[in-house]
C-alpha cells in the first residue's frame, strides 16, 4: 500500500526515539540512566489527581464542546491574569490535547502551501515538522550560545521573504533554558510590526524559570500585537501532568474558533476528567509549582557546575525549564574502545546511551549539532551518577 508523500517526509521524534531505545535497555536489565526525557520526575500533585478522581465518580466521562469544558477556558484567563496581568476572554481560548495539538492547529489554520516560518535555532525537535505538516516551509534562524541563542535583528531580517507569515517563539527555550531578553523580544515585535508577521509564542515551560520572576513573553513588552499573538501552554509541565494530555491556544477569536472547527474533525474535546483536574491545577495553590521549580533550580546548577569541571564539555548556564545544553563538539572524530569514529552528536549520544549507560538527547535534531540536550528531571543523587558515568565514558574515547 502507497504511503503518503508527506507521512514518507515525516520524521519521527528524536526525543521520543531516545526515550524509547533507554526504557527497552532497562526492559532488558540494563541499568541506565534517563536524561532525554522531556517530563518532571514529580508525581502529578495530589489534590488535582483527586480533582479527577471526583470527575470519574460523579460520571464526567461524556464528550465536551470541542473548544473546551467552559469553566477551563476561564481559569486560562484567570491563570494569566494572574501570572502576565493580560485580560482574555473564554472565546478567545482553545483547550487541546496537549500543548502540541494547540501548535499544530494554529499552523494548519494559519498557512497555505508554501507559505514561510521563521524558527529560531536551536528550536524544538517538532517545529519543522509541524509547520511542513501544514504545507509550509520552515526557515532556520541559527544563533550562538555566546549571545545567548538569541540572532540579530539583522539576522532575522535577513531571512524573511514575500512569503513570510510569522514566528515561533519559545521561551524559556527547549533545548536551551535560555530565557530571551525584553530587548530581544523588542526588537522581534517591532520586525512583526514592519512586516505584518503574526507570532507563535510557546509559553509552556514559563514557570519553571529560575530568576523568580514571573512569566513573560513577548505581550509583555508589545501588548499592542496582541491581535497577532498567540498564546501556546498546557499543564504539562508546570503541575507534572505530561500524560493527561492538556493544553491551550489563546488569541484572537477568528483564529480560535478556525482552530476549534479543525479540532471538531479530528480529535474532537480533550479528555473530560482532565479538564476538570486541569481546571483545579490552574485555579488552586499554586505551591506545588513553586516546589518543583526550585528543586530543578538546584539541580540545574549542580549540572552546571558539574559538566563545566570536565574538560572539553562547554555547557550554556539553563536559567529555565529542566534542561542542559552542552557543546560537546571537542569529542568529535575520536574513536570508541570499539574503533568507531565518533562523527556528530548521534554518535555521541548512541556511544554515551549504549557504554556509558547515560541517555542523552543528540542536538542535531534541534538543529545544533555540537550539542547535546540532558534533562535534569532526575534527583540530585542520580544526577551525580550520570555525570559520573559520561565523564568515564567520555576518557575511553582516543
Amino acid at each position: 500500500m502507497k504511503l503518503s508523500e508527506r507521512i514518507r517526509r515525516l520524521k519521527p521524534s528524536a526525543t521520543l526515539a531516545v526515550d524509547a531505545r533507554a526504557k527497552e535497555l532497562r526492559a532488558q536489565g540494563v541499568d541506565v540512566i534517563n536524561l532525554s526525557a522531556g517530563e518532571p520526575d514529580f508525581d502529578t500533585p495530589a489534590h488535582i489527581r483527586e480533582a479527577a478522581k471526583r470527575a470519574l465518580d460523579e460520571g464526567f466521562t461524556r464528550y465536551l464542546p470541542a473548544a473546551g469544558l467552559p469553566e477551563l477556558r476561564e481559569a486560562v484567563c484567570f491563570r494569566l491574569k494572574e501570572d502576565y496581568g493580560f485580560e482574555y476572554r473564554p472565546a478567545e481560548v482553545l483547550i487541546t490535547c496537549g500543548a502540541k495539538q494547540a501548535l499544530y492547529n494554529l499552523a494548519q489554520a494559519l498557512l497555505d502551501p508554501g507559505d514561510e516560518v521563521l524558527i529560531l535555532a536551536p528550536y524544538w525537535v517538532s517545529y519543522p515538522p509541524i509547520v511542513e505538516l501544514a504545507g509550509g516551509v520552515p526557515v532556520i534562524v541559527p544563533s550562538s550560545a555566546e549571545e545567548n541563542f538569541e540572532p540579530t535583528p539583522e539576522e532575522l531580517e535577513a531571512r524573511l521573504s514575500e512569503r513570510t507569515r510569522g514566528l515561533i517563539l519559545n521561551s524559556p527555550s527547549n533545548p536551551t533554558g535560555t530565557i530571551y531578553s525584553r530587548d530581544f523580544l523588542a526588537a522581534v515585535a517591532e520586525m512583526a510590526r514592519r512586516h505584518g508577521l503574526w507570532i507563535i509564542s510557546d509559553d509552556i515551560y514559563d514557570r519553571l524559570r529560575f530568576d523568580g520572576a514571573r512569566p513573560e513573553n513577548l505581550l509583555s513588552v508589545a501588548p499592542d500585537l496582541r491581535e497577532r499573538v498567540f498564546l501556546v501552554n498546557g499543564v504539562s509541565k508546570a503541575y507534572a501532568m505530561t500524560g493527561w494530555r492538556i493544553g491551550w491556544a489563546v488569541g484572537p477569536e477568528e483564529v480560535i474558533r478556525a482552530c476549534a472547527k479543525l479540532q471538531g474533525q479530528s480529535t474532537s474535546n480533550a479528555t473530560a476528567f482532565a479538564q476538570k483536574a486541569a481546571v483545579v491545577a490552574l485555579s488552586g495553590p499554586q505551591d506545588c509549582v513553586e516546589e518543583m521549580r526550585r528543586a530543578f533550580a538546584e539541580r540545574a546548577a549542580f549540572l552546571f557546575e558539574a559538566l563545566s569541571a570536565i574538560p572539553g564539555i562547554r555547557p550554556h548556564r539553563p536559567k529555565g525549564t529542566f534542561y542542559l545544553f552542552a557543546d560537546f563538539s571537542s569529542f568529535y572524530g575520536r574513536r570508541s574502545p570499539s574503533g568507531k569514529e565518533i562523527r556528530g552528536s548521534v554518535d555521541l549520544a548512541t556511544y554515551l546511551l549504549e557504554e556509558g549507560r547515560v541517555a542523552t538527547v543528540p542536538g542535531v535534531a534541534f538543529g545544533e549539532d555540537r550539542f547535546l540536550r540532558l534533562s535534569f528531571a532526575q534527583s540530585l543523587e542520580t544526577l551525580k551518577e550520570a555525570v559520573s558515568r559520561l565523564e568515564a565514558a567520555l576518557a575511553e574515547l582516543r
